[in-house]
């Protein structure tokens, strides 16, 4: 996926678990889910890379479920580095991580056969 499909799946996946989960909040503006799906995009493309490879003992030994928790993670580095997106609580983000996780799934699917049509 090019950049800009990745930041636009990533803002709007983050606007689904804002708007689904009361928990979720980018504050007023829209332009602090802008920012958040940018970060998010950042954190996904240089940081979890990083993190994964890091982590293949845990991985191995977990059968892929630590996989989730690097997604967490990722989620939640995203909170914290931007100041009115806020996630509130660990389950909260556990949902969110989710949600997030079945619309960048979703995208994919349409993406891969908008490509081989």
């Amino acid at each position: 996926m090019s950049f800009l499909l990745r930041y636009a799946v990533s803002t709007l996946a983050l606007y689904v678990a804002a708007w689904a989960l009361d928990g979720i909040s980018y504050g007023d503006d829209w332009w602090t889910l802008l920012i958040a799906g940018l970060v998010f995009t950042l954190v996904n493309m240089v940081v979890k890379p990083i993190v994964t490879i890091l982590s293949i003992p845990f991985i191995i030994v977990t059968l892929g479920i630590f996989l989730f928790f690097i997604n967490l993670a990722m989620l939640a580095l995203t909170a914290l580095l931007v100041a009115d997106f806020t996630i509130d609580g660990f389950w909260t983000a556990v949902e969110g991580t989710i949600i997030v996780w079945a619309v960048n799934f979703v995208a994919t699917i349409i993406a891969t056969r908008t490509r081989d049509d």
